[in-house]
């Protein structure tokens, strides 16, 4: 798993790759937190484009982000869901929190 982010005007976007499970959200929560105490954006983009198995520390990792984001001011989105993933979170309730998108079918 591995998580690259950018930072644009008050947005952070995490283009996140591979597989989200226990140990690797714990990895990338701590450099996306990192980033988002450091710049407080408004905006943060989760992009699921390129994850290819997510386990139940995906929602873990949505909802602990809209947590952190809530204390700086900012929204939250995530982007590129794949249908089973996007059916999770729905499930979940985590359209209550912020934006979610399913990935385009091209």
């Amino acid at each position: 798993m591995s998580a690259k982010i950018e930072y644009l005007k008050n947005e952070i976007r995490v283009r996140l790759d591979g597989e989200i499970d226990h140990h690797s959200a714990s990895i990338i929560r701590l450099s996306i937190d990192d980033a988002i105490i450091h710049k407080r954006p408004k905006s943060l983009v989760l992009d699921f484009g390129s994850v290819s198995f997510m386990d139940s520390s995906g929602i873990g990792l949505v909802m602990g982000r809209y947590k952190l984001m809530r204390t700086v001011g900012g929204k939250i989105k995530v982007q590129n869901l794949s249908p089973s993933a996007y059916k999770v979170m729905k499930l979940a309730g985590l359209e209550r929190l912020g934006e979610l998108k399913q990935k385009e079918v091209v």
